[in-house]
This record gives C-alpha cells, structure tokens and sequence, in this order.
C-alpha cells in the first residue's frame, strides 16, 4: 500500500513539474521576443533613414536636433554656396558645442571654426551658414555632427546626414568666360595708364555676391593677376590688374548669373588718364633715352673743364670740373639693394590714393631709386623687363 501511495506521489510531482517549466519558459521566450522586436525597430527606424534626417547616438539623445534651414538644390563647378543649419538644444548642462565634419567626398567647408549663434530672440535655437565650394562632380557634402560638452565630458551628440545635391559645369565653350559664378558682379572703378610704348596697365575694382574671385581669369591676356582680395564672405572685394595692348579699346568677359541662371557679359570701356609720373618715359627708365643724354652730357660739362684747367690753368675751372665729376659719378652708380617685406603693394604714386600696381607676395630684392613722402621709389624685375613704382618707408625691410 505504501508503495502504491509513493508511486503517485512521485507521478503527481512529475506532471505538475513539466508544466511548470512550460510555464516558466514560456514566460521568458515572450520577454526576449519583445525585446528583440524593440531592437529590430530602432534598427529598422536607423536604416530608413535618408539624407538630410538625423542619426541618434549610442545613448538616445531626446535634447539636441539638428536640421537644414537652407541648402542648394543645384550647384556648379567651382561656385562657392551656403548651406544654413539649424540646432535646437533643449538641456541646460551644457557649456561648449563642438562640430565636426565626417565622411565628405571632395569637399569641405571654407569657414570650418564657424560659430554657433542663437537665431533671432530665441534662447534654444542655433544657427550656423557654412560655405562649400565645388570643385569636381564627385562629391559628397560631409556629414555634420554635433557634440554638447559639459567640463569637457560629452554629454549628447547627434549627426546631420548631406542632403542631395546636383551638380553641372556652365559656359564651358564660352570663349570670354572669367570662371566667376555670382549671386551679383559689380563694377566700381577701372583706370587705365600707359605701361610701356606698346602696352597699358589696366586696374579693374569689383565686388561681387556669393562670388568666386579668386578664380577671376580674363581670357586672352597674358599677364594679369589679383592685387587685393578681400573675402568677407558672402561679399568679395577684389583689385584686379591686366596689361593689354595699348590700341585695345575695351576689356570684356562673361560672369555666370546664379538668380538669373544665364551668363551676365561685363564691358570696361579704356580711357587713359593722366596721373602716373611727369613723363611715360619714367615707367620704364631702361627705355628712357633722356637719362642717357643727361649723363652724357654732364660727363662731357666734366672733361671740358677738365680741358680748361690744364689749358688755362685757373683752379676755378678746376673746382667745376670736380663738381660735374662727382655728379656724373653719382648718376652712373649703380642703385642702391633694399629688401620687401612679404605682402608689400607697389603703388604708381607716391601717394596714398594711388593706383596700386602690384603685390608682392614674398620677399623680394629691389633697386632703390629715391624716397619722398614717406615712400620709396624702386626699380624691379618682371621677367626681362624692369619697371619702376613706390613702396611705404615701412615696407621696406631695415638692415
């Protein structure tokens, strides 16, 4: 009998221990397929996401949102364009935002350290306009990611996926086209003076809108550069110099119109003024037959009294004849050799309104001529070429 109850007891304990690790298993394979569904969505959630959206970081940031206010839909070959990016931050432990630029293809921003500002009256709400130039189709503008620190430990971060952009070239068979793409092109001064017996320098004064200056380039011409730029971007200021032929009667080139979209042609008309120096023949003085004769002929005042005092034998014919020795002397020695400093403008003038004639970028070996004004007329090389202009006293490297 014994044995017959031990034998149910142990049969009962069997069964209703099976089910209870049907039940308890059950209970847990629900809770890992939830989480497991929970996982699944939020990768699901990552991989739907397309350009221009945000990526959330390892920890879920819920206070940082990143968001384009404005970008390009199109945009051309070395043009220079904006791209306007919105934070809006809703935490207060913050002490410092960080940007960086991941995964750019080709492209990067010009004013990288930009500063966040707050927009408008808003408390929360950042703003930043990044400049990009495009130099070639394959690009990929980067992705922009956003770090909030706290004394220096990160607290949340969040990514900004590149948008889509296009891409195409403009005027590439134009045969006047300056390589400027710009919002707007303005014309505010030219001058023109005589160079050499065949040629004129041509100064041209511009500003432009969204503007690549620095590209600037007048086909046809030869010799030509930039003077001065300066880039307070979106507005550019540029002096740019060309020497043409001295008959040509206009400069003319073509920039591409990015409101208009369609090329804009600038005509220069050249008038010649009057302001350089007493004579043409002081630009070039190599070309100057008048400081030739002046020589001459105080070298020949020289020997004449030189013949009087052996002929005549009166020391007044001598002292004279020591007079014009010494002049000849200091007109036949060769210039003094100063030094430029890097980045010294060469201006026609010895004046502070004058036209600037060129800058030069390093330092440079140049003749001294004279000084006046504060400023020092030089002698300098351009290829085989030598020409003459001022510098400021302070552009002058001392010794």
């Amino acid at each position: 009998m014994k044995k017959i109850v031990v034998l149910v007891f142990v049969l009962f304990s069997v069964v209703f221990s099976n089910d209870f690790v049907k039940e308890e298993s059950s209970v847990f394979n629900g809770t890992n397929d939830r989480n497991i569904n929970t996982i699944n969505r939020f990768t699901q959630e990552e991989g739907s996401m397309t350009e221009g959206a945000q990526t959330a970081p390892l920890v879920v940031s819920k206070n940082l949102y990143l968001s384009y206010k404005n970008y390009p839909k199109h945009i051309y070959k070395n043009q220079r364009f904006e791209v306007d990016v919105k934070a809006l931050i809703t935490r207060s432990n913050y002490d410092r935002i960080e940007t960086h630029f991941i995964d750019g293809v080709n492209m990067l921003p010009l004013n990288a350290q930009s500063q966040w500002q707050l927009e408008g009256n808003t408390k929360n709400v950042y703003e930043n306009k990044y400049y990009f130039k495009a130099y070639d189709s394959n690009f990929l503008l980067p992705t922009i990611e956003v770090k909030l620190f706290d004394n220096n430990v990160l607290v949340e971060s969040r990514k900004l996926l590149p948008p889509k952009i296009t891409f195409s070239e403009v005027a590439k068979a134009d045969t006047i086209f300056s390589n400027v793409i710009a919002k707007e092109l303005t014309i505010l001064n030219t001058k023109a003076k005589q160079y050499t017996n065949k040629q004129a320098l041509a100064i041209i004064d511009l500003e432009g809108s969204f503007s690549n200056f620095e590209d600037f380039y007048i086909k046809g011409f030869e010799e030509q550069g930039v003077t001065l730029i300066e880039d307070n971007y979106p507005n550019q200021h540029m002096i740019y110099y060309v020497v043409i032929p001295i008959h040509q009667k206009i400069i003319a080139f073509n920039y591409y119109n990015t409101d208009l979209k369609r090329l804009e042609k600038i005509t220069i008309p050249i008038k010649f003024e009057e302001e350089l120096v007493s004579t043409q023949t002081d630009l070039n003085p190599n070309n100057s037959s008048f400081e030739f004769y002046k020589k001459v002929a105080i070298g020949a005042i020289a020997v004449i009294f030189l013949i009087l005092f052996v002929w005549k034998r009166s020391y007044i014919y001598l002292v004279l004849f020591l007079v014009f020795a010494i002049a000849f002397m200091l007109f036949a020695m060769p210039n003094k050799s100063i030094k430029l400093k890097e980045n010294s403008v060469i201006y026609i003038l010895p004046t502070k309104n004058s036209t600037i004639f060129q800058k030069m970028s390093n330092q440079v070996s140049v003749e001294e001529m004279k000084r006046k004004n504060g400023f020092v007329k030089i002698m300098f090389k351009r290829g085989e070429d030598k020409f003459i202009g001022w510098v400021k006293e302070d552009d002058v490297i001392k010794n």
